[in-house]
């Protein structure tokens, strides 16, 4: 039972520091998009450079306190799999020697059988 729990547990965690990395990545999309598009909307309007600077610096500034995030939520990603080894039921276990598998050396034979 405590078992079960722990891999539910992990598994949510693990699906939500996935959907968290996809939701900044896909805000960084639509950032980038909000750019573009303020760049074509000073265009067209023929606004002066001077009136929408400051709409131009606080955006960037957001873009990158975003993309510091995104290197936060990786680093979390990685502690948390570094973590995982020390709880009960997720450790990593390993039979045998501790060399690659297959090695490294020589060519792989990979086929699709139907």
């Amino acid at each position: 039972m405590r078992k079960h729990q722990i891999e539910n547990a992990a598994f949510e965690l693990a699906n939500q520091v996935r959907a968290v990395e996809d939701v900044i990545d896909t805000a960084l999309g639509e950032m980038a998009e909000l750019q573009s598009r303020l760049v074509r909307a000073v265009g067209v309007t023929g606004i002066a450079h001077t009136r929408i600077q400051t709409a131009f610096d606080e955006l960037s500034a957001s873009v990158g306190s975003l993309v510091a995030a995104r290197g936060k939520i990786g680093s979390c990603h990685v502690a948390l799999a570094e973590a995982k080894q020390f709880v009960p039921g997720l450790r990593t276990v390993s039979w045998g020697d501790d060399g690659d598998c297959p090695p490294a050396t020589g060519t792989a034979d990979l086929r699709i059988v139907a």
